[in-house]
């Protein structure tokens, strides 16, 4: 499909920048830049150029890149001008284009012409979107393997697994009688199937612990008042986050922090100290103490060593949890109730912590490297998929297996938008910047 108009946008940083790189795509693409910098030819090309306004006034001199389509991030003709990046030398060669009939692109409108012309599918351009957006080594990683295609190969590959096997099962109903169609054929695919749905379910959980890489691996702080947890997350941090108080119930609400931990995303939160209270705001912020902690992947209890204020067992919680005890410089006495013990004032035990925390993520991490994973948007798809295939193991007739077959590849269909995605077009592509 090609658009009639043709865009432009700054897809670079906001000046003033070094270089500003100025994309244009649309069928009007080269023609308006044969406006600005002279004769271009139709092929692939890097030109030195003056770039001048319709007066003949020289605006800048700069590259000018030549994209013919469909051999285009677009799949429509394309040009790059890249210019000196100030606030003047932009403005200028915006007005030029504005001038000629061009319009300033959309966010994300150059990626959704490159879906709608078949450059990419919807899960490439939602790892395209993830990798712009990437903080961490972890979070660019996932978001490679999802841009680079990886994950479309494998949800076609299961598509088609799963047509085939539906067209055998359709071939022994519609043939049962003929001499050269092989009785039995269901018996030989059924095997198939269940080898898809176990790989759809491996899928599934990959992509919802790939969720904890890419928007945080949420670790929550809990305990009693005054057990150090405010201490514990600025000394943990390395900053102040939250303030810290010898009164009980200084914390009111949830404090977070993000983290980098050797590329993995963490963030840390602080809570209100669990105990029964009368206090209105104390009570709420007890509440959603209780509703972070439930959210977590990883909790850590802390208590002060020889405290008589232990985790109550009316608030544990079906979270993995590590029993940190605090305040290690002023209590020598017994440790063996504690995974951890630890010293904010001194540091004791913190970078034990850490590299447990860390290796709580890796293995999580472990789990879903070698697969690669989406979005949770595909969760829904997937589980969907996983269904209709129970139902076509289940021993029904074969006519409704076989149907259950179709639905389950159209559910993985429209998770790279092969089928009746529009609805969620607008929603994906709103996330982009403008110029991308």
């Amino acid at each position: 499909m090609m658009n009639s108009d043709t865009i432009f946008a700054l897809s670079s940083g906001p000046p003033p920048s070094g270089v500003a790189v100025v994309r244009i795509s649309g069928p009007a693409a080269f023609d308006a830049v044969v406006r600005l910098a002279g004769d271009l030819p139709k092929r692939r090309a890097t030109l030195l150029r003056a770039v001048r306004n319709r007066d003949g006034d020289l605006i800048d001199k700069g590259l000018v890149l030549s994209f013919p389509g469909p051999r285009s991030f677009t799949g429509e003709d394309c040009i790059e001008l890249q210019l000196h990046g100030g606030r003047a030398v932009v403005a200028a060669v915006s007005a030029e284009l504005t001038h000629l009939g061009l319009r300033i692109a959309e966010p994300g409108e150059f990626t959704h012409r490159a879906f709608d012309n078949g450059k990419m599918d919807l899960v490439e351009v939602e790892g395209l979107g993830d990798l712009i957006a990437a903080d961490t080594e972890m979070q660019r990683r996932l978001a490679i393997e999802q841009s680079a295609g990886g994950l479309s190969t494998r949800y076609a590959a299961w598509a088609k697994r799963l047509t085939k096997a539906r067209a055998l099962i359709e071939a022994e109903l519609d043939f049962a009688d003929e001499d050269d169609v092989p009785g039995s054929v269901s018996e030989q695919v059924w095997a198939e199937v269940a080898q898809v749905q176990r790989e759809i379910a491996l899928q599934i959980d990959a992509t919802q612990k790939a969720d904890a890489v890419r928007d945080a691996f949420k670790v929550v702080i809990i305990g009693p008042p005054n057990a150090g947890k405010s201490s514990f997350m600025n000394a943990f941090a390395k900053r102040d986050v939250a303030i810290v108080t010898e009164v009980a119930g200084t914390t009111r609400d949830v404090l977070e922090v993000e983290l980098d931990l050797q590329g993995f995303l963490v963030r840390l939160s602080d809570t209100a100290g669990l105990r029964e209270t009368t206090d209105v705001v104390e009570r709420e912020g007890v509440r959603r103490a209780l509703g972070t902690a439930q959210k977590a992947d990883l909790l850590l209890a802390l208590t002060e060593i020889d405290s008589d204020s232990k985790w109550s067992a009316g608030h544990e919680l079906n979270v993995p949890t590590l029993r940190i005890g605090t305040k290690r410089d002023l209590h020598p006495g017994s440790r063996d109730a504690f995974d951890f013990v630890v010293s904010t004032s001194t540091g004791v035990g913190l970078d034990d912590v850490r590299k447990e925390i860390l290796a709580h993520v890796e293995l999580a991490w472990a789990s879903i490297a070698s697969l690669g994973a989406g979005r949770m948007r595909h969760v829904e798809h997937l589980t969907r998929a996983f269904n209709f295939l129970a139902e076509a193991l289940s021993g029904a007739e074969l006519d409704i297996r076989a149907e259950s077959l179709r639905l389950a590849a159209m559910a993985l269909g429209r998770i790279t938008g092969r089928v009746d995605v529009e609805d969620l077009l607008d929603v994906i592509f709103s996330e982009f910047c403008i110029g991308k």
